[in-house]
């Protein structure tokens, strides 16, 4: 979510969204076939794939990174997808529709909400498009011990990064084989999200190799989200960009279906995300300007909602929902 203090974390950080299947022309990727009615089932490509619940405690740390959910053991071996028998038509979300945004926390979705994203140890809420949060390229802080030591991203001097703003440290995705390993524990994750009957899910923290003091390369992150995006689809998952606006040309070398964009309003990003998402976009901000903006320019196009910074639940002493 917002990164660095109160920025946020894709153009910036770990926000959302892109069409992240290397080249597989997944329906609803601008560029390829028209897409399906907003909401209506799309078809999955055969052969390669293409692109009121219970309430929650509100995370220890910010929105970005939501509360811990028990870690899956890793399987071993390569992250190939394992589809159920009955694999669901994937379903893109609506455009413009009414949007909340409830990864700290599950509540009711107040009226005129179609679309909600909550995080993975969440249930989805019944009715609506539901989107899966996932922490994919950084630990949960309370995670980062479960994960194998030559998993975690460290320096010349053996020392891990870590994002300090979130105290995540990121994940080694430099090569193919360390890539198929981190893919299989979170493809574990996102068959969790699809066996719960979430529609989508939010691969977090696209970004991160720009807080890799250079260690990890765009390319490895375009790679990395490639393996989930096609595991994502072969179990009936729309996927999403989670900001990273300077990689939103790369959505279908991806396989991304979507994006869910933090203050793109208040860094005049909506646009390129709109271009490139063909105005599938669900966006977050984190300020009365930053909605302004983005109601004044994209208000009858995108879904726009306004929460606090830490995405906290109603009852909330910093609870914030404005959605003009």
């Amino acid at each position: 979510m917002p990164t660095k203090g109160v920025s946020r974390v894709g153009g910036l950080g770990t926000a959302v969204g892109a069409c992240l299947v290397l080249a597989l022309g997944v329906s609803g990727c601008s560029g390829s076939s028209p897409d399906p009615a907003d909401g209506a089932p799309a078809s999955t490509p055969s052969g390669t794939p293409s692109s009121a619940a219970p309430s929650t405690p509100a995370p220890s740390h910010p929105p970005r990174s939501p509360s811990p959910t028990a870690t899956a053991a890793a399987p071993s071996g390569t992250a190939a997808a394992t589809p159920s028998a009955a694999a669901r038509a994937l379903r893109l979300p609506p455009r413009h529709a009414g949007f909340d945004y409830q990864i700290g926390g599950a509540y009711k979705p107040p009226s005129g909400v179609r679309i909600v994203s909550r995080d993975r140890a969440s249930k989805p809420a019944p009715g609506l498009y539901n989107i899966c949060y996932v922490n994919a390229f950084q630990t949960q802080p309370e995670e980062r011990s479960s994960w194998p030591s030559d998993l975690l991203l460290k320096d010349a001097n053996g020392e891990q990064v870590v994002d300090e703003d979130w105290g995540e440290v990121l994940l080694d995705i430099r090569t193919p084989a360390k890539r198929q390993r981190v893919a299989a524990r979170v493809n574990a994750w996102i068959d969790g999200c699809a066996d719960k009957g979430f529609d989508a899910v939010e691969p977090d923290n696209y970004d991160s190799y720009t807080r890799s003091d250079g260690l990890l390369k765009a390319s490895d992150a375009v790679a990395f989200i490639e393996l989930l995006s096609r595991h994502a689809h072969a179990r009936g998952l729309a996927i999403a960009q989670k900001n990273t606006v300077e990689l939103a040309g790369e959505r279908k070398k991806a396989g991304l279906d979507f994006a869910v964009a933090e203050e793109c309003g208040a860094y005049d990003e909506c646009g390129a995300y709109a271009k490139a998402f063909d105005d599938r976009v669900v966006v977050i901000e984190y300020t009365g300007e930053g909605l302004r903006k983005a109601v004044a320019g994209f208000g009858k196009r995108l879904s726009i909602v306004r929460r606090d910074v830490m995405v906290t639940t109603p009852g909330s002493d910093t609870y914030v929902r404005t959605v003009r």
